[in-house]
């Protein structure tokens, strides 16, 4: 870890404003990248000057290649690029419309395309590199009907993320990995697009900072899948091995309390 360069989008708060802090610690050059400049710099200053600022809006293509270019330039080398910025939404599928539906897709889905595109040829050109992209385990699993469209984003992240694993396959140096938290214990749930339930004030909730331990040793120890919680991988495996998922879907964990807005 020590003098890697890693860029973490969403770094502003939440989960990514802690894998930077932890990045920090362990030696990496961290590029902290979002569009609140304030919120960005008062983190920076706590990891001190390893830590460089990069306000941008990372639904802009243009933008997130800016990142990359003078990632580049002013420390002359990137090692990974984690995909963390996203919203969550509180709609049912009969209530979704366009500008739902577009805003799902490009905040989870299409940024994180940005970031992949601007980082490959750098990792081409050097044969090495990782590239992390911040799922959920409602990219895999429907526990929460009332985030479908959150939902249907990541299940496009993590089809993303295996195509482009495989297309890579000639370059084995570089890897590229999905990473599955459950419910954490940020403001994702009350800054849900038409509101929605603090995830703080869930029971279970995981810590932002048990979620960005996971990443960090995923950079560490690459592997292409990963689970932040125990016992969540063996419920996608019972989920999608189910004679019926439709018998598993009416019962716990996938009845989970109501929204609320």
């Amino acid at each position: 870890m020590q003098n890697k360069v890693v860029v973490v989008t969403g770094a502003s708060s939440g989960i990514g404003a802690v894998l930077a802090e932890q990045l920090g610690a362990r030696g990496a050059r961290v590029v902290l990248v979002a569009r609140r400049e304030r919120e960005l710099r008062e983190i920076a200053s706590k990891i001190g000057e390893r830590a460089s600022v990069s306000v941008a809006d990372v639904t802009q293509r243009e933008a997130v290649e800016r990142v990359a270019r003078d990632t580049l330039a002013e420390l002359g080398q990137l090692d990974v690029w984690v995909n963390n910025a996203g919203r969550g939404i509180s709609r049912m599928v009969s209530e979704l419309n366009d500008d739902d539906f577009d805003e799902m897709m490009l905040i989870n889905v299409k940024s994180a395309l940005y970031g992949m595109q601007a980082v490959l040829p750098h990792f081409r050109a050097q044969g090495r590199g990782h590239i992390i992209n911040v799922s959920s385990m409602l990219g895999r699993v429907p526990m929460a009907p009332f985030r479908s469209a959150y939902s249907a984003a990541k299940h496009a992240l993590n089809a993303l993320t295996a195509n482009l694993r495989m297309e890579l396959r000639a370059f084995p140096e570089i890897h590229v990995s999905a990473v599955h938290p459950g419910v954490v214990a940020t403001d994702f749930g009350s800054s849900a697009l038409h509101g929605g339930i603090d995830s703080r004030s869930l029971p279970g909730a995981q810590t932002p900072q048990e979620v960005a331990a996971a990443i960090v040793e995923t950079i560490e120890r690459p592997r292409a899948d990963v689970y932040t919680r125990p016992g969540a991988k063996q419920l996608v495996l019972s989920y999608y091995g189910a004679d019926d998922m439709g018998d598993m879907e009416q019962s716990p964990p996938f009845q989970l309390p109501a929204r609320s807005t």
